[in-house]
C-alpha cells in the first residue's frame, strides 16, 4: 500500500476535487483523494485512465510539496517568453496605432511577420501573431460599411408604419393556408 503524506485529510481533498476550477488539478485532486481512501494505484489508474507510472509521479508531488505542486505546472518550468516578450508587446501596442504596410487591417499572419523582424528571426508561426493580439487586448473595431445606395433620412420615414392598428377583417385574408407537410393522404378506411 502507498503512503500519502497528510498535507490534507481525505475531507479536503475531496472538498478541493469537487470545487477545483481547473480541470488538471481537478483530475490530480481525483486521484489523491482516491488513494486516500484506499484505492490502489492500479485501481485509480484504470479509473482515471491515467497510467500507473504517472499516478505514482502525482503521489511523489504531493508528498514532496503538497497541495500547491498539483494541477498544471508548465506556466512554472522557470522559463521565460522567446517571442511576446514585455517589449515586443510594447512595441506592438505603438505600431498597431497605423495600418500594415500593405494597407489593409492587421491579422495574425500580419503580427507573426512584424514579430520575426522585430526580433531579427527567420519566421514566427502564425498562431503567435493571435496570441499576441488576444495578450494586448486588440479587437478590431469597424462598423460594417454602409451600403451605396442606401435609403436616405426622407425614404426612411416614407417607410415606417404610421399606426400599429391591424388593417379591418375585410382586408384580412380568411383562407386557410395548405399544409406542406408532404403529399395528401386519406384518413378514410379502404
Amino acid at each position: 500500500m502507498i503512503t500519502i503524506k497528510p498535507h490534507l485529510s481525505t475531507a479536503d481533498l475531496e472538498r478541493r476535487y469537487e470545487t477545483a476550477a481547473e480541470p488538471i488539478a481537478k483530475s490530480h485532486l481525483h486521484a489523491l483523494w482516491l488513494l486516500s481512501r484506499g484505492y490502489e494505484i492500479d485501481e485509480v489508474a484504470e479509473l482515471l485512465s491515467f497510467s500507473t507510472r504517472w499516478v505514482r509521479m502525482l503521489i511523489k508531488r504531493y508528498n514532496e510539496g503538497g497541495p500547491d505542486r498539483l494541477g498544471d505546472q508548465r506556466a512554472h518550468n522557470g522559463t521565460e517568453p522567446t517571442i511576446l516578450t514585455q517589449d515586443a508587446l510594447a512595441v506592438l501596442k505603438e505600431r498597431l496605432k497605423s495600418p500594415p504596410e500593405d494597407g489593409g487591417q492587421w491579422t495574425g499572419p500580419k503580427i507573426a511577420r512584424w514579430l520575426a523582424a522585430f526580433h531579427g528571426r527567420k519566421s514566427v508561426h502564425d498562431q503567435r501573431g493571435w496570441d499576441a493580439l488576444i495578450t494586448i487586448g486588440y479587437s478590431i473595431q469597424q462598423p460594417r460599411p454602409r451600403h451605396p445606395q442606401a435609403a436616405t433620412q426622407t425614404d426612411r420615414a416614407k417607410l415606417k408604419k404610421s399606426s400599429s392598428v391591424p388593417p379591418p377583417m375585410s382586408a384580412r385574408s380568411t383562407r386557410a393556408r395548405s399544409s406542406r407537410s408532404g403529399r395528401r393522404t386519406s384518413i378514410a378506411l379502404a
